[in-house]
């Protein structure tokens, strides 16, 4: 589902992102990305949503290179790549069903998918009951989870989610982290950044550590030890 090959990427002559990483993810694995800040995961989000390019290497999704991906080709990409982040980053003006909505607007969805669709996503975060609020009557936790309903209308193959507790209490970080698993349950490919280490030990996934821009540990059922 994901390949890199040997990808470096060099911001400038003595800062390095990422140094030669190579990296398998399954169809319907759920992948921890962990490491202490600066270690390269940010670069690594960046270059699987084409934020970013690589300076040397292969990014392949789905068998798509897109290490080399015209700009036009971006926004298909993102339709299979669904993007969760800390900050939420919600309309505060539009409603839970507006802010999913949205999303498929701006990408000229028809009114029937739009109408079928929202409740649909709605549903599985647990949000339904609440599609008629606005984020400042949310908590920290379900304004998170309109963002993931969001980030699901396009069916993506791949959920990556970019610190997505890092904004949340215990208990809100659990129920985000239980929503992802179901997620994955239905055969969604999960990407998760974090660190968070009590967050993967809990998960019993594959865990990739990167320090320094390098993979250095890859365990499948691992743990994240500081």
């Amino acid at each position: 589902m994901i390949t890199l090959k040997e990808i470096t990427k060099q911001y400038t002559r003595d800062s390095v992102g990422l140094k030669d990483v190579s990296m398998h993810v399954g169809a319907g694995e759920f992948v921890s990305i962990v490491g202490q800040s600066g270690s390269g995961k940010t670069t690594l989000i960046k270059l699987l949503i084409a934020e970013e390019r690589p300076s040397k290497g292969h990014i392949e999704v789905g068998g798509w290179d897109i290490s080399r991906i015209h700009f036009r080709d971006i926004p298909l990409l993102r339709r299979q790549i669904g993007v969760i982040f800390q900050d939420f980053k919600l309309l505060n003006k539009k409603t839970v069903h507006e802010n999913v909505a949205f999303a498929l607007q701006v990408a000229g969805a028809p009114y029937k998918r739009i109408r079928d669709v929202v409740p649909r996503v709605l549903d599985i975060v647990g949000l339904a009951h609440k599609s008629g609020r606005y984020p400042h009557q949310l908590s920290g936790g379900e304004q998170q989870r309109v963002a993931i309903a969001r980030s699901l209308v396009h069916r993506p193959k791949i959920l990556v989610a970019d610190e997505p507790t890092g904004n949340l209490d215990a208990i809100n970080s659990h129920e985000i982290i239980e929503i992802l698993k179901k997620i994955n349950d239905f055969g969604t490919t999960i990407v998760l950044v974090t660190h968070d280490k009590d967050i993967v030990n809990h998960l019993h996934k594959r865990v990739v550590t990167l320090h320094d821009g390098k993979i250095v540990v890859d365990k499948h059922q691992g743990k994240y030890q500081l």
